[in-house]
This record gives C-alpha cells, structure tokens and sequence, in this order.
C-alpha cells in the first residue's frame, strides 16, 4: 500500500537538488572550465558532495514505500542514467559517467523489491543498524579492503582486474567515472532510508513538523537532474566568455 507524500522528504529532496545545481555549476566553473583538478578533492567541497548524495539516496530509500510501481521506476531511472553515460562519452568523454547515480537508485529499486519479503520481517530498528554498519564496513570497498579503521580485511586483487564487479564497488585499474555510485556501500544507505521510514515514531514526528510545500520541486527532481548540467555548463561559459 502507497502512503501519501511527505513534507519532510520533499523538502529534503528539494534542498538537495538545489544543491546539486550549484555544486555542478560550481565544477564546471572551476574544474572543466577553470582546470582545477584538485577543486573537488578539498575537504569541505567533499563534504558538500557527500551532503547531496547522503540526501538523495536517503530520501530515495524512504520514498521506495510511497512508489506505485517501483520496478518500472527502476527501470526509468537505469534508463536515465543509460542516456547520461551515451550523452557523457560522447560530448564529454573526460567527464563521462560510468554507473552514476540514477543507475543505483533504479538497480536499488529492483534490489529492494526483490528483497522486500525478508526485509519486512527485520525490527526496523534492526534493520537501520545493520544497513548502517554494513554501509560504514564497505564505505572504502573500491580502495581494496572493507572494515574500519582498526579492523579490516584486504580483499583479493583479482577482484578488481576486470569491468565485471565494477557495478558492486570493484573497480579495475584504470576505471575512471565523474559520477560513480557502486551498490556497495551506497545500496546499505538506501535501506537506510526504507527502514527509517518504517520507524513509526520517526513518522509521526515528520508529519507533525511545520514545514513548506516543497512537492512542485521534489516531483520534478528527475527531469531537473537530467537538464540542468548542459544548462549549468552553458551557463558558466557564457560568463567567463562576457568576462574575457
């Protein structure tokens, strides 16, 4: 059964997006147009990513129990990210996008749907533990090792000499993506998001909050996710072109 729409999660869908726009306007100003290679790599602009990502697959996975049919939105966004990856090597090949995020979120889609059943039967409270931990003990998988820091298990290099476990987390020397969202760890955050939302209190309390109507922005993050790179791209080369 589908519940209704959530103020809080649009609003944190929303929030996101608007980020997300300024985050990719921002490198393309300062990476694709300005050739700051290290740009992304500082800390806090790092941080700013990872806020935008945590939000979005978050949300996405609180919102797979408000979905009518969450194989075919699986299947719309793997699309959408099947069309991104084409557009990406061929206009772009140095920024192209090798299993971004739409990619997980439908492939996630599918996984949860396939794993509803015994997902369903998990304390919600449980659950939210171990998708948790499970996410922080993969969290460094395309490194080569899982655990934390203290305790962890090196894996077997010959994991990771071929494009085959590249969609798990495991990629090959080489392996180059401006967008890459393996399922490990990101899937574990995604069922962080769907047993969140099964925590009744934690319901409760998002209803009661006095928050805007954010849902005009939140539908339309999808479209707004696939237009608004060529339009950020355009948009900084117009004002270094009016400033040179």
């Amino acid at each position: 059964m589908t519940e209704k729409r959530s103020r809080l999660l649009d609003l944190a869908r929303a929030l996101a997006i608007l980020s997300m726009v300024a985050y990719h306007f921002s490198y393309d100003w300062f990476v694709v147009l300005g050739g700051d290679g290290a740009w992304p790599g500082r800390w806090y602009i790092h941080l700013w990513q990872q806020s935008i990502c945590w939000t979005f697959i978050l949300v996405s996975g609180a919102c797979w129990h408000f979905g009518k049919n969450n194989l075919k939105k699986g299947l719309i966004l793997n699309l959408c990210g099947l069309l991104i990856t084409a557009v990406t090597v061929a206009v772009l090949p140095s920024q192209a996008v090798w299993f971004g995020v739409l990619n997980l979120l439908g492939c996630s889609a599918w996984l949860l749907a396939a794993l509803r059943p015994a997902l369903e039967k998990c304390p919600p409270w449980a659950g939210l533990a171990a998708a948790f931990l499970l996410f922080a003990a993969t969290y460094h998988l395309q490194s080569g090792f899982v655990g934390w820091q203290g305790w962890t298990v090196q894996l077997p290099a010959q994991w990771y000499r071929g494009p085959l476990l590249v969609v798990l987390g495991m990629p090959y020397p080489g392996f180059v993506s401006s967008d890459y969202f393996p399922l490990l760890p990101w899937f574990c955050l995604f069922c962080c998001g769907y047993f969140l939302w099964r925590i009744p209190a934690f319901r409760q309390a998002a209803g009661r909050l006095p928050l805007p109507d954010a849902s005009a922005l939140s539908r339309r993050s999808l479209w707004i996710y696939l237009l608004h790179q060529p339009v950020c791209m355009a948009l900084a080369w117009g004002i270094r072109a009016l400033a040179s």
